[in-house]
This record gives structure tokens, C-alpha cells and sequence, in this order.
């Protein structure tokens, strides 16, 4: 599940996944996808059920006791939201009111969903863009030190 697109977000805050990436939700029996916010910029993360498993895991698994890896835990693991969609439809997912705050995506009707591999990533349009020719966005977080524990784990 790879590339970038835009795609439209409804007045009740839901997208629908574009074709490309159904058949292989479908194939792996996906029926749930996890949405929470990016620890570092100010998007959101989609993860299908099955990945969110292996880095759920390994996150409450951590230390929580360092602060860093705490501060990670609250945002990955305490934003999660667990959506169900219908497979056999278009498969709309429903972006939590919080979750729009976070990443900008209020009042927003064409949002980027950015395929990256074995999960999504959703940017407002323009954080995309600015992302892309190398701007800074004033909630990135780009100066934390990560403990070692954390540096191997891939979000």
C-alpha cells in the first residue's frame, strides 16, 4: 500500500479508502483499522488491526518509567481510535472529532492519505505540501533524543 493521494472528507469526518488499497485489506481479512496521532508531526497514523497489534505490543512493552517513552505511549496508544468498516463496501472511516483537530483536518473537505506500506499516513493538504518542499510546521517535534529502546521501532 504505497503512494500518495487525495481524497474527499466528508461533513461527518470520514474517508473512504481508495480502491487501489482495498484488495489488500480485503485479502489480509482487515475489517478494523486503528487512527491515531503522529508523535511527530501533525498528521495521523492508520494502521490496519494487524499491524496495530505488533506496535501496540511493543509499546506498552517499554519502560514506562522513561519520560520520552511515556510521552510516546500517551499519544500513540491513549489517541487510539479503533474503527470498523464494511469490506464489502466502500469502506468509510471515520476520522474521531480530536483526531481532525490534532492533524488540521476541521472544516477541510480533500485531505493527502499517503500510502506507507503497512500503514497510512493523513496530512492536511497543505502540511503535506509544506512537508514536501521542506518547510517546518509549527507542532513538528523534530529535537527529542530517543532512548534506545525506542530508536528501533518503526511507527
Amino acid at each position: 500500500m504505497y503512494g500518495f493521494n487525495v481524497v474527499s472528507l466528508d461533513q461527518k469526518g470520514r474517508l473512504a479508502i481508495p480502491a487501489k488499497y482495498r484488495n489488500t485489506l480485503l485479502e489480509n481479512n482487515e475489517t478494523q483499522i486503528v487512527i491515531t496521532k503522529d508523535p511527530q508531526y501533525p498528521s495521523l497514523k492508520i494502521y490496519p488491526k494487524s499491524q496495530w497489534i505488533k506496535i501496540s505490543s511493543k509499546l506498552e512493552s517499554l519502560q514506562g518509567l522513561d519520560p520520552i517513552v511515556r510521552n510516546l505511549q500517551w499519544t500513540i496508544l491513549g489517541n487510539a481510535s479503533v474503527t470498523e468498516f464494511d469490506p464489502g463496501g466502500r469502506m468509510l472511516i471515520l476520522i474521531p472529532i480530536e483526531l481532525r483537530k490534532y492533524a488540521d483536518l476541521v472544516d477541510q473537505k480533500q485531505i493527502s492519505l499517503i500510502g506507507m506500506g503497512n500503514k497510512f499516513e493523513i496530512w492536511n493538504v497543505n502540511n503535506w505540501e509544506m512537508r514536501q518542499t521542506g518547510g517546518s510546521l509549527a507542532a513538528e517535534i523534530l529535537d527529542v533524543v530517543l532512548p534506545e529502546s525506542i530508536k528501533s521501532m518503526s511507527f
